[in-house]
């Protein structure tokens, strides 16, 4: 019994339970009585080894999440979040813009409030290269890979992006589509959506596909409205496209909803592909055909290799590159 299943159980957020368990005055009566309730059932028995650690721990641990739209991070911050709660751990959350230097508001955080570890959700990895160095406390990196920054207090968790925008172009093709668009991302080559265009060029260089960067790809920021304006100025541009990759799931919807203000149908007239697997696109309408990330998987890791550093106090850096898994919903279709 942990306290997710209390918060299951109960219908409360885990945060919530948290706060009830450890005598917080934020809970109104009616949820204490009904987290107590639950906790008397079941015979639960607070983790002593999690209240000691908790009792050790000097501060928070920091969440650093790079974007404020982007529902795979949500997810995951979630997941982490609960995880370090089981464990008996703090966590302070801290949200930045797409843009920012997430390293240079690490080492500010630093020095401001002494974090045990840090958890970045998306990194640049040239701001890591530039700026990380001074930072001592034990760091993981998620959905991108630090492996060859060569830093003894950077773990990292990530998708085969490559691979997978690979496997997505396969797929296309194979319904026989031969001009595929290329939507949202940062083309810089510390990003991952780099690896992903560079997937979607491989892919289609070895299937005999035309991929020409400045006619079939647009850039655009994490969120629905910038991929519903990209969407439109990459149709505008190049109107003969059948099917469009976007990077994220979030993208994908947004696109799916300037392809219906044109006029045109998903995937009657023209298939979308999504990445991350977030719920969102399960429940869209058509169903989302996406790549979806292990978020379960990634904040396990990332949680379990960033507490080990904490608690032993030495750090060996973990780079592993966690499976994913190609959805195929009703958003992408065979041409007539």
């Amino acid at each position: 019994m942990t306290i997710k299943d209390i918060a299951r159980l109960s219908g409360c957020g885990v945060s919530t339970v948290s706060r009830v368990l450890n005598d917080h005055p934020d809970v109104s009566e009616e949820t204490r009585r009904k987290v107590m309730a639950v906790v008397e059932a079941q015979g639960f028995q607070p983790n002593n080894n999690a209240k000691h650690l908790k009792q050790q721990a000097c501060s928070s641990i920091a969440i650093i999440v790079k974007g404020t739209m982007n529902m795979l991070f949500a997810d995951l911050v979630e997941k982490v979040q609960a995880l370090l709660l089981d464990a008996g751990q703090d966590a302070a959350i801290y949200y930045l813009d797409e843009d920012a230097n997430e390293v240079a508001y690490a080492l500010q955080l630093n020095r401001e409030r002494h974090p045990r570890g840090i958890v970045f959700l998306g990194g640049d990895l040239e701001q890591f290269k530039a700026g990380f160095a001074p930072i001592t406390v034990p760091c993981v990196l998620l959905t991108n890979t630090a492996q060859e920054l060569g830093f003894q207090n950077l773990s990292s968790f990530t998708t085969d992006d490559g691979a997978a925008a690979e496997q997505v172009v396969q797929l296309l093709a194979a319904q026989g589509h031969r001009h595929i668009g290329l939507l949202g991302g940062n083309w810089s080559c510390t990003q991952i959506s780099y690896s992903r265009l560079l997937g979607c060029r491989a892919a289609c260089r070895r299937l005999g596909l035309p991929f020409d960067v400045d006619q079939q790809c647009e850039p655009c920021r994490y969120s629905m409205p910038d991929a519903y304006a990209a969407t439109r100025k990459l149709l505008e541009r190049n109107p003969g496209l059948t099917a469009i990759f976007a990077i994220s799931d979030v993208m994908a919807l947004g696109a799916i909803r300037a392809l219906w203000d044109l006029g045109k149908r998903v995937p009657d007239d023209i298939s979308v592909v999504g990445y991350d697997g977030i719920v969102i696109g399960q429940y869209s309408l058509p169903r989302l055909t996406t790549v979806q990330q292990d978020t379960q998987r990634l904040a396990e890791r990332g949680v379990d290799t960033l507490l080990r550093g904490i608690v032993l106090g030495v750090c060996h850096p973990v780079h592993e590159v966690i499976p994913f898994r190609l959805i195929q919903g009703e958003s992408a279709a065979r041409l007539p």
